[in-house]
């Protein structure tokens, strides 16, 4: 058991063998006093073995399909899936999601997504924040403060930024099972990131939460079998036992963003069911599982991404089973993200990127989606007003039951059709470069191209340079793509990024490096799992 020696916030005594890396400022021990890194190492005590024997087998899943064994539907789960059971029932504060609003933990960008008029604010310690030490605390900081109504920010120009009255629902999500926190280690190992960025904010955060008339709501990213989710669930009964909270308090939306829980989407929801708010279609992390999975098995090539839409029949087997699920169920299925932001010097194309936003958003919520996602505050607006238009209630759990649909194992495995082209793969290999740099200088969502990027689409754009190099694929004009090829492209996008971002801006980033990393991500033979475990050997 993990015990602090005193209770002084100054001496900021550790549990035996546990070790901070980072700064201690006075600011960052108000959210690493000694009773949360206690409550750490208790998170680390029970459940991190669990955590890495869960890595272990998706590293022997991946092995069964490089050998050709597909995923499909478990046998030994038929019951769970054919049973008539619900969740159970979520707080009045989630039921209306028809929009909500994504982005990483920085002060400003708090304010602003709580004040956007959006239902929810996910703030995210996962694919749209570099996890930087500074960036992870001030993280918890600026939460901690939001939740108290403290919160305030005041640009370089003198602009105030406060709370307005009415905010949006706060949820939060944590990083991936995958990923670490190297600032803190216990007996040499070092900590998960998923536990540190749960821990903290849970510890500090549930009980004000709940005097506010909330609670402590979570999305759960990159989940890849129901039994990882027994994980997380078990983590909430202790959480909530340890830290004084009834039991159901916390509520979590899983993000249905890999190929394999597709095909456990109500175990995942049983699993969580006394704490399920339901699934979300992470869809440009969906298509990088996709990819990623099934890259060594022949006839497994991808088209150019831009080809992989919403209206591809992987895609929409995808969403339509994730609606249906989930409302068989009682609970949420919240649609994809609508990465747009305002093009404001050309006004006829922030047109037309609006049309396309409202016709995928009415999409959604015609297909039966109780919710959906937006990057930016200006399309709150847009996406609101499809919702409202089409979904009078606060949502369409018991209007669209989704029973005309029905889906097999082929309808999530079929391929995609379209080519390779010389454009896409430019595009693959510019947008990766530029995301990376921006990545290593502590900004996660980078706006590329009037698109806002997190993590997942430079995981697509690496994934399908890595892809088509290994396969030796052919561009729709009959080349092959060769690493000669790719090094001249490349090459060639670095003097395009270079005018992109200006002269002074490229000297003074970090675009060496993120050029160093790429290159090793795409040429080398091992395909590596996840862009940000090298890179964040860069971070601090």
């Amino acid at each position: 058991m993990y015990q602090t020696s005193n209770n002084t916030v100054d001496a900021l005594a550790l549990p035996k063998g546990l070790v901070i890396k980072g700064e201690l400022s006075a600011a960052y021990k108000e959210i690493l006093t000694p009773e949360a890194i206690t409550f750490l190492g208790l998170l680390h005590e029970k459940f991190n073995e669990r955590r890495l024997a869960l890595l272990e087998t998706r590293k022997q899943v991946q092995k069964n399909i490089d050998n050709g064994i597909l995923p499909d539907f478990l046998s030994e789960t038929k019951s769970i899936r054919d049973g008539e059971w619900q969740v159970a029932s979520i707080p009045a504060d989630l039921q209306d999601r028809r929009v909500e609003i994504t982005g990483p933990v920085d002060r400003k960008m708090v304010i602003n997504a709580l004040n956007s008029g959006a239902k929810m604010f996910m703030a995210d310690f996962e694919d749209s924040n570099s996890p930087s030490w500074d960036n992870n605390i001030q993280g918890q900081i600026n939460l901690r403060d939001a939740i108290r109504r403290t919160i305030s920010f005041t640009n370089e120009n003198g602009k105030a930024y406060t709370l307005n009255s009415q905010v949006a629902t706060l949820l939060v999500r944590p990083r991936g099972f995958h990923l670490e926190e190297k600032h803190l280690t216990i007996d040499g190992k070092v900590f998960s990131g998923s536990f540190f960025d749960f821990g903290l904010y849970f510890f500090h955060n549930a009980k004000q939460l709940i005097a506010n008339g909330s609670g402590p709501y979570f999305y759960l990213p990159k989940l890849e079998s129901h039994v990882e989710a027994r994980l997380w669930n078990d983590v909430f009964v202790f959480a909530q036992e340890y830290c004084g909270v009834p039991q159901g308090t916390i509520k979590a939306t899983v993000l249905v963003e890999t190929i394999l829980a597709s095909f456990q989407l109500h175990e995942i929801l049983w699993e969580l069911r006394e704490h399920s708010a339901g699934l979300n279609c992470g869809r440009w992390d969906y298509i990088f599982s996709f990819i990623k999975k099934f890259r060594n098995l022949p006839g497994y090539v991808f088209p150019d991404r831009s080809q992989v839409t919403m209206t591809s029949p992987f895609i929409r087997a995808y969403t339509q089973l994730v609606i249906k699920t989930c409302h068989k169920r009682g609970i949420h299925a919240i649609g994809g993200m609508a990465a747009q932001i305002p093009i404001k010097n050309n006004p006829a194309a922030n047109e037309a990127a609006l049309e396309r936003v409202s016709a995928d958003k009415l999409r959604e919520v015609t297909d039966g989606h109780d919710g959906t996602w937006v990057a930016h505050p200006a399309l709150v607006s847009v996406a609101m007003d499809i919702f409202n238009a089409n979904m009078p209630t606060p949502n369409q759990i018991n209007t669209k039951k989704r029973e005309d649909f029905n889906c097999t194992g082929e309808d999530l495995l079929r391929l995609p059709e379209g080519t390779i082209t010389e454009v896409g793969l430019r595009m693959n290999i510019n947008v990766g470069i530029l995301y990376l740099e921006s990545w290593l200088r502590g900004n996660g969502a980078a706006a590329i191209h009037n698109l806002m990027e997190d993590a997942a689409t430079a995981e697509i754009s690496r994934t399908q340079v890595w892809q088509w190099l290994s396969t030796g694929a052919k561009l729709a004009d009959g080349r092959t793509i060769t690493r000669e090829l790719y090094e001249a492209l490349r090459d060639d996008e670095i003097i395009h990024i270079q005018e992109y971002v200006g002269a002074t801006a490229y000297a003074a980033g970090k675009f060496p490096k993120a050029i160093e990393i790429f290159n090793q991500l795409v040429l080398n033979k091992n395909f590596e799992e996840f862009l940000t475990l090298p890179a964040y050997e860069y971070i601090n």
